[in-house]
C-alpha cells in the first residue's frame, strides 16, 4: 500500500537510481517492483514488429560508459550518473580530439551544474551529457570515449491491471509511462500516483465504471498498446487520463483536454477550471505525452492528461535537477487524494435517471425537506457547506433533471452549485433508491 509519505518515499528511493529506457532490463525491473502494488499483466511486443507506422526497436543493453580526459581522469561516468550517456547510444571505444568530441557532448550553459537528459532512440548515435561547468574547462588534447552497449532482440513491455465490475459497461483508462532514468517529476510521479490510485479504487464498495490501469514506455509503448486494444476501446471507453509530471511545486492540478474536448472528464475539468480549482489546457498534438497517441485521428479516444508542474514550464525538466528535492514527496498523498475525489465525482457523470419518474417526489417523508444531512455536502471543506435552501434547490434540480439524458455536469451548470457539492447528494439519493 502507498498510504503514507514514508511508503511513497521508500518506493521512490528504490526506483529512482534504476537506469531505465524504452526497453531493457531497467524498465522490466521497475515494472516488476510496481507489481507489489497492483497486479500488472505484462504484454510484450517483439522487436521488429510493425505497429502502425512504427517498428519496435531492439533492446538497448548498456554495461558501462565513461569519458576520459587527456590525463586519464573520468569526466563523465555512467556508473555514477545514468544520465551521463545519451540514452540508446551505440557502442564506441575511440580516442578523439576535443573539437571532434564537442559534437557528441551535451550540457546546459544556463544551469552549469545540471546534467541534461538526452536520447537518440531511433537514429544511431552516441554521446555524453555533463555539467557545463565541467565542459567549459576541457582543454585541447586527446580524449577517450567508451560506451559498452549493444542492441539485442527483445520487446516493448506494457503492464495492465484491471478493476472490473462497473455497472455502466463503460471503461476509464488511467495511464502513465516508465522509461526515464533518474527523473522524479517527469517520470516517477506518474506511475507512483497510478499505483496508489489503483489501491484506492480497488477498495471502493461499488463502481459505475470499469478501470484499466496502463504503464508503458512513452510513445512506443502506447502505440503497441493501441495496436492490440485500440479498436476495441473506441466503443467502450468513457474517458481516460494520462498521468504525468504530478510532482513539483505547483499547487493546482493542470488538465489537458482530449482532442474531442467533450468527454465527461473534459466537461468535468472545465467546471473545475471555472471554479478556479484547476487549470485547463487545450489539446495540442505538438507536445505532451501518450494522450497524443490515444487521441490520434482514427481512434480519437476521449483521453486527457493530468499534471501539476507541467513539462517545459520549469527549467528542471529533462535534467538532473528533476530530483527528490524538486518533487516534494510529502505532497504526493494530497495529489492522490485529490485525484481519487475527482474520479469519485466522475462516477456520477453518467446520465441520471429516477426510479419513479412521475411528478415531484414527496421529500418530507424521506427527511429531505427542508434539509439533507449537512455532512453529506462536506466534499471540499466546511466553508463550502451548502445552506438548507441551497441543499433543497440541489435536490429538486437533480430529481427534476434525472431523466436519463442530463448529467450532474448539466445540473452544476444550471444551478451554479459546485459539482463536488452536488455529487454526495446524488450518492445519498441513490442510497435512498430515488435514483437508479
Amino acid at each position: 500500500m502507498l498510504e503514507t509519505a514514508p511508503e511513497i518515499e521508500s518506493l521512490f528511493d528504490e526506483l529512482f537510481p534504476i537506469p531505465r529506457s524504452i526497453t531493457g532490463a531497467g524498465y522490466r525491473e521497475s515494472l516488476q517492483i510496481l507489481t507489489r502494488y497492483l497486479p500488472l499483466e505484462v504484454e510484450k511486443t517483439p522487436s521488429g514488429s510493425q505497429v502502425f507506422d512504427w517498428t519496435v526497436p531492439k533492446e538497448w543493453v548498456i554495461t558501462d560508459g565513461f569519458l576520459l580526459d587527456p590525463q586519464g581522469k573520468k569526466i563523465a561516468d555512467f556508473s555514477s550518473n545514468n544520465l551521463s550517456v545519451v540514452n540508446y547510444s551505440v557502442p564506441i571505444d575511440k580516442s578523439l580530439d576535443l573539437a571532434e568530441l564537442q559534437n557528441h557532448l551535451h550540457s546546459i550553459p544556463e544551469h552549469p551544474t545540471w546534467t541534461p537528459y538526452v536520447t537518440s532512440y531511433y537514429q544511431p548515435n552516441w554521446g555524453f551529457c555533463l555539467p557545463h561547468s565541467v565542459r567549459a574547462t576541457l582543454a585541447p588534447g586527446k580524449y577517450r570515449a567508451v560506451i559498452k552497449s549493444k542492441f539485442v532482440d527483445g520487446s516493448v513491455d506494457c503492464g495492465l491491471a484491471r478493476l472490473n465490475g462497473g455497472t455502466s459497461g463503460k471503461l476509464i483508462l488511467i495511464s502513465s509511462y516508465l522509461c526515464h532514468p533518474s527523473m522524479a517529476n517527469n517520470e516517477l510521479s506518474g506511475p507512483i500516483v497510478l499505483a496508489a490510485l489503483y489501491d484506492r479504487l480497488s477498495r471502493w464498495r461499488s463502481r459505475r465504471f470499469d478501470y484499466l490501469f496502463l504503464i508503458n514506455p512513452e510513445t512506443i509503448g502506447s502505440i503497441c498498446f493501441l495496436a492490440r486494444h485500440g479498436k476495441s476501446l473506441v466503443e467502450k471507453m468513457q474517458a481516460g487520463l494520462v498521468l504525468t509530471c504530478l510532482g513539483g511545486p505547483n499547487k493546482k492540478l493542470s488538465y489537458k483536454r482530449s482532442r474531442m474536448s467533450r468527454s465527461s472528464l473534459d466537461k468535468l475539468f472545465d467546471l473545475f477550471g471555472k471554479e478556479g480549482t484547476c487549470d485547463v489546457r487545450k489539446f495540442d498534438p505538438s507536445d505532451g505525452s501518450d494522450e497524443r497517441q490515444h487521441c490520434s485521428s482514427a481512434f480519437n479516444l476521449p483521453v486527457g492528461q493530468i499534471a501539476r508542474t507541467t513539462y517545459g514550464t520549469n527549467p528542471e525538466y529533462h535534467t538532473s535537477a528533476d530530483n527528490k528535492e524538486f518533487v516534494q514527496l510529502g505532497a504526493f498523498i494530497d495529489t492522490i487524494s485529490h485525484l481519487e475525489r475527482i474520479l469519485m465525482v466522475h462516477e456520477n457523470c453518467l446520465p441520471l435517471e429516477r426510479v419513479q419518474p412521475y411528478c415531484e417526489l414527496q421529500l418530507g417523508k424521506r427527511g429531505l425537506y427542508p434539509n439533507i444531512n449537512s455532512p453529506l455536502t462536506r466534499e471540499k471543506s466546511s466553508d463550502s457547506l451548502l445552506d438548507h435552501r441551497q441543499q433543497l434547490r440541489a435536490i429538486t434540480y437533480i430529481l427534476s433533471y434525472a431523466d436519463g439524458v442530463h448529467t450532474l455536469i448539466d445540473i452544476a451548470e444550471m444551478t451554479g452549485i459546485g459539482i463536488s457539492e452536488l455529487s454526495p447528494i446524488v450518492d445519498k439519493l441513490r442510497e435512498m433508491n430515488l435514483l437508479k
